[in-house]
């Protein structure tokens, strides 16, 4: 059983005997039900017609058929005689069940309550959801998605302009697409984030291939070439860049930590916006991260003050997301941090009674307090002249672990620090043995790291 839209539906595969006769590969029957209980007293009474339907196919081919399934039973009053081998022809008089379309499949995959997806994945097949629905268009039987179908949406992404919806708010995606074809002047989206759009939706197709509502994925290997390397598409920030940054007004003395951010005066704030590209710098964490950190994951293990970034929580919040198993881990607070004043910070929201390190950070209109610092953070970039091509919130990452190697810290202590995978090798054997590195082999690493291209003295 299955449901689609608000009622539970009955799925059928037709045996492959009777699969021409028929002209399908499946059976659908809808149960008039969206509760589970009265769907399952139903079902006998609906697989029982199925699989008469299916012997009469097999009756008038000649086929040999199941008696017991065409007979009346002594019970039953109702005499049905087997039917006389006749033309096939005959078989069109069982009425199909409509087709399942794009939008119903769509929305059953992203609804499938066997894929824990996090707020920002479903959020992205989101998007590539409605731009499938978009192009391809709604009604669209399932399993009549083409190579075609798939490769015209890659078109249409290939001309796809940077925020078409602000743009071109009444166009659809492929009007925007043919506008800025056209003009040849209008900003379109990268190579990587219209293959990662395409890649999604093969995703769903292999879901639907799984699920035996496809033969096959006809989306399977098509993306656009990129033209950057993967190397070059984030770089770390540059000297002048970190200096641009935590020698603005926000850290030298500015009018307030709100809108007065980037004017000169002498409000020294410590909040979120202070903290967060410092952690990032000194620490190599994820935005994300960081804006989830509860008050209690800065705290001593093992003698050594930490950053713990992890799903669990000592204090009962339930919003915390990891984007790998890699991402769960310890990360010794840098004495930067320290000297700057960041444990007796979380120390004060502790006594205070807040549960989350940066309650400040507003969740803006997506609902997501990474992506809303994201944005604050680009528009402090701009002010403080330190915006340049390629360099983002992100690039801290770089910086970190380029210091990782300027310091030459081993390899998998470096990928540990960091919450990186390494592919094959983290489901090696030999990983599985042990607990990892001590916390004080880890806090050794951490104050190797000089990060000398960079000078906050002044915040100490």
């Amino acid at each position: 059983m299955l449901r689609r839209g608000q009622k539970l539906y009955y799925r059928h595969t037709v045996p492959v005997d009777t699969q021409r006769l028929l002209n399908r590969l499946e059976i659908w029957r809808s149960l008039r039900t969206d509760s589970l209980s009265v769907a399952l007293r139903r079902l006998p009474g609906v697989v029982a017609r199925i699989e008469m339907e299916i012997e009469h196919a097999r009756a008038m081919a000649g086929m040999p058929v199941d008696a017991m399934l065409i007979e009346p039973s002594k019970d039953d009053p109702v005499e049905r005689p087997i039917p006389t081998p006749i033309a096939l022809p005959l078989v069109a008089s069982i009425e199909p069940d409509s087709p399942l379309t794009l939008a119903e499949a769509y929305r059953s995959y992203i609804d499938d309550p066997t894929r824990a997806w996090t707020a920002n994945t479903r959020e992205a097949y989101e998007t590539s959801r409605k731009l499938a629905i978009a192009v391809i268009g709604e009604a669209v039987p399932v399993a009549s998605i083409s190579r075609a179908h798939c490769r015209d949406m890659l078109d249409v992404l290939r001309f796809l302009p940077a925020n078409a919806g602000k743009l071109f708010p009444k166009l659809s995606p492929r009007e925007a697409a043919d506008r800025a074809r056209l003009r040849g002047d209008i900003k379109v989206i990268s190579a990587a984030n219209a293959n990662s759009l395409m890649s999604n939706m093969s995703s769903f197709l292999n879901w639907a291939v799984n699920e035996e509502l496809l033969a096959r994925n006809p989306a399977r290997g098509l993306r656009l070439p990129d033209p950057i390397n993967k190397r070059d598409k984030r770089s770390p920030f540059n000297r002048d860049q970190l200096h641009a940054i935590f020698n603005a007004p926000l850290y030298r003395g500015c009018v307030d930590g709100g809108r007065g951010y980037n004017k000169v005066g002498d409000h020294r704030p410590r909040n979120a916006r202070f903290w967060v590209p410092l952690i990032a710098l000194f620490t190599g964490a994820r935005l994300g991260e960081i804006c989830q950190l509860d008050a209690t994951d800065i705290r001593t293990v093992d003698g050594v003050d930490c950053i713990v970034v992890s799903l669990r929580s000592l204090n009962g919040t339930t919003d915390k997301q990891l984007k790998t198993t890699a991402s769960d881990r310890l990360i010794p607070v840098h004495p930067t941090l320290i000297d700057c004043g960041l444990l007796h910070f979380a120390e004060a929201k502790r006594k205070a009674g807040e549960k989350k390190l940066f309650d400040d950070i507003e969740t803006g209109s997506t609902g997501s307090r990474p992506v809303a610092f994201s944005k604050w953070f680009t528009q402090f970039l701009r002010a403080c002249g330190a915006q340049r091509s390629r360099t983002s919130f992100h690039s801290f990452r770089h910086n970190f672990r380029d210091e990782l190697r300027a310091a030459r810290i081993d390899h998998d202590i470096a990928l540990l620090l960091g919450g990186w995978t390494t592919g094959s090798s983290r489901t090696a054997v030999h990983e599985n043995y042990g607990s990892g590195y001590r916390v004080d082999v880890l806090n050794d690493a951490v104050g190797k790291l000089s990060f000398a291209q960079v000078d906050v003295r002044h915040l100490l």
